[in-house]
């Protein structure tokens, strides 16, 4: 049997990290991550480094789910790759949730199935919305650039000029290159 890792996090520095990592000391963690950032922040050191350290045979034991996973989706994305990586995971406050077991599996393919339900629903809906919106004569997106917008007419002119350089009419007119390009080749207003 591998390692066992403990991952532990809060949103505040006025909650109290040691609660969770003194439960995941007691289920003889040899190591315990953490973070003091909120779910929602993709970007958390402690778990990244956690996640890395873990090898195949190890087990992820974390004090409950929603310390985590930012989602649903984000949270079956996290267990299903440590799965491939053939490395356990278990919460020890949704005891069911404990993917060493055959009933705890069952019940995450049930969350992932969930989950992916939950994603169809709400890229239907967004089809949906989207065909409704067109019907009724709207149309998403930037509205396009015309010939006759000032800014425009500023590329082609100082274009035109040959005295100042690319990177500068771009600089000066906050463009890129692409962008000063596409203006100089609109045709001309006639």
């Amino acid at each position: 049997m591998g390692r066992i890792i403990g991952y532990a996090r809060i949103s505040t520095g006025d909650q109290n990290l040691q609660s969770q990592v003194h439960e995941l000391n007691s289920y003889n963690c040899v190591h315990v991550f953490f973070d003091i950032a909120s779910g929602a922040k993709s970007k958390r050191p402690g778990l990244e480094e956690c996640l890395q350290s873990l090898k195949k045979g190890d087990t992820l034991v974390v004090w409950r789910l929603d310390r985590l996973g930012r989602s649903l989706p984000h949270l079956v994305t996290i267990i299903n790759d440590l799965k491939s990586r053939g490395i356990g995971f278990k919460s020890l406050h949704d005891g069911v949730i404990d993917t060493t077991s055959a009933s705890g599996e069952l019940v995450f393919n049930i969350f992932a199935a969930l989950s992916q339900f939950e994603r169809e629903l709400i890229r239907e809906r967004t089809k949906s919305g989207l065909s409704a919106a067109r019907s009724r004569g709207i149309v998403g997106g930037r509205k396009p650039i015309r010939p006759d917008n000032p800014k425009v007419l500023s590329a082609k002119k100082l274009h035109a000029d040959k005295n100042m350089k690319i990177n500068d009419i771009c600089k000066t007119l906050n463009i890129s290159r692409a962008t000063l390009y596409r203006y100089v080749s609109m045709p001309d207003i006639g």
